[in-house]
């Protein structure tokens, strides 16, 4: 099961520090996955979910985190655009209110409140009522309360 922390997200919902790469690198350090909302703007990274809010050098990020454990969901044509051709972006998708998206690794990203497959990522259970047997055959939950699902 993989445990992914919800913008950085790991025991409450947290607007100011959500996507920065600060944040970011915390629920990493802690051993969880992170889902990141990423733009690519005038040929530069930026974090943040409304907008381009943070600013990141992609290649120093890269050298400092668990890259591999991000999964960065891209809010811009050009964010999905350029993830899609860098070798090291290994987990990335796009999308806004899908019932289901398929992520570059081949993992299900499911919609709150859709069926669970086994190969499904659980997307924000807290907000709504999926019972005990359907969280555990999917292949990992986000969840902006994640250290509630880590047994």
């Amino acid at each position: 099961m993989k445990y992914i922390a919800h913008r950085g997200n790991i025991n409450s919902k947290n607007i100011e520090r959500e996507n920065s790469p600060e944040y970011i690198k915390e629920a990493l350090d802690k051993g969880y996955d992170v889902e990141v909302d990423i733009w690519y703007v005038d040929d530069k990274f930026f974090f943040g979910h409304d907008k381009p809010q943070y600013e990141v050098d992609m290649w120093k990020f890269y050298k400092s985190t668990e890259f591999s454990k991000i999964w960065f969901h891209c809010k811009n044509n050009d964010a999905l655009f350029v993830t899609s051709f860098k070798w090291f972006f290994k987990k990335y998708f796009w999308h806004e209110n899908d019932d289901f998206t398929l992520t570059s690794d081949k993992y299900i990203w499911t919609y709150p409140g859709k069926e669970l497959t086994y190969n499904s990522i659980c997307v924000l259970p807290e907000t709504v009522n999926y019972t005990e047997n359907e969280l555990k055959i999917c292949a990992g939950i986000c969840s902006d309360f994640i250290e509630n699902y880590k047994n």
